[in-house]
């Protein structure tokens, strides 16, 4: 159904925001073959071009980057101190272990007070980020022959495959650098009507820096962002609090925190899934955003901008997990929308 193996390495190879130097190596070893040409630009963002028959331009963005930490201070006993980088759910975080990423990889476990120790008051508040440090089980010369300060920080976690799902750090997002690759890659031998940029973007986990530059760039006239999106079909939610739901095939964005994507997107994306027999749902996410706003604002005319997006439990935490079903239909949902773009009528009127 999907390449698993080649998903668990894209999710497990590191790549915080501001440093995604081995996921970015390892995009361009699996495009470059892919496209007609392919680019990396001064902030980072790795440009893949497959030509088209008409002078037009659709982005495809799927960010690079994992939500991560970076290494604020060193205490004389050798743990460390970090900030974030990117959106953490704290209490996710107790006892974890997380890779500093210095002159080597050093493994560490994330800690913070025993409940043993807890006043009663205490027990009933949920850690916050300043409450955690880094052990590394070294002393402080031994730390610092190796750490820095500023050195990013990742989650220490394999993906394994779960029932009918995959389980891992980072699908966010990495699972739309997957979905992109192995479009691209189905494509290969086939035409498309106009220019595709499959753009594999940088820090969006901290302000959709890496599209909003792109898009700036290629100044597309359509755009599509990949991105995950919450699925909260979980005990003790309410209908309709869930968003999406795993197995429920891919989702088609109507708006989130940062954009509404453009109604003639979200018909097309919907008439093309419907045709095709491509099982989708319907996302209204109250809050979070992702590289369509960069897309749909950053050029100079503007884009016709929406988004594909993987339902995903358990977001931003230490583990999240998405339906292997779910990413075969968003890599199909993909396909027949960047073959079929000049088939549809994009009037506003």
């Amino acid at each position: 159904m999907i390449n698993v193996p080649l998903l668990k390495k894209i999710c497990e190879t590191p790549g915080a925001p501001g440093f995604e130097q081995p996921i970015r190596s390892l995009i361009v070893q699996e495009v470059q073959s892919l496209v007609d040409e392919w680019s990396v630009d001064a902030m980072g963002n790795v440009i893949a071009v497959k030509k088209g028959a008409a002078d037009k331009r659709v982005m495809v963005a799927a960010h690079m980057d994992e939500i991560s930490f970076i290494v604020t201070h060193i205490d004389e006993d050798g743990f460390v101190r970090f900030h974030t980088l990117g959106g953490f759910d704290p209490k996710t975080l107790t006892s974890q272990r997380v890779i500093i990423h210095g002159k080597r990889d050093l493994v560490g476990v994330m800690g913070c007070k025993p409940i043993h120790l807890m006043k009663p008051d205490e027990r009933n508040k949920a850690p916050q980020i300043q409450d955690f440090y880094i052990d590394l089980g070294l002393d402080k010369q031994t730390v610092e022959e190796v750490v820095s300060i500023g050195n990013p920080i990742t989650r220490e976690r394999e993906l394994i495959e779960m029932g009918d799902c995959v389980n891992s750090k980072s699908l966010d997002n990495r699972v739309s650098v997957f979905i992109l690759l192995e479009a691209l890659r189905e494509l290969k031998d086939q035409p498309v009507p106009y220019d595709v940029y499959a753009v594999f973007t940088v820090q969006e986990e901290v302000g959709l820096r890496g599209a909003m530059k792109s898009a700036h760039l290629i100044d597309p006239d359509f755009g599509i962002a990949l991105d995950v999106t919450i699925a909260f079909d979980v005990p003790g939610a309410q209908q309709h609090e869930m968003v999406t739901r795993l197995g429920r095939g891919a989702a088609i964005k109507i708006m989130d925190g940062t954009s509404i994507c453009d109604f003639r997107m979200v018909e097309f994306l919907k008439k093309i899934a419907d045709d095709e027999q491509i099982k989708w749902q319907p996302e209204v996410l109250p809050a979070g955003g992702t590289d369509t706003a960069g897309i749909q604002r950053s050029g100079k005319k503007g884009a016709i901008a929406g988004a594909i997006s993987i339902p995903l439990r358990h977001m931003h935490q230490v583990i999240e997990m998405a339906h292997k079903e779910d990413v075969r239909h968003c890599i199909d949902l993909l396909k027949a929308g960047l073959t079929r773009l000049d088939q549809h009528k994009w009037d506003l009127f």
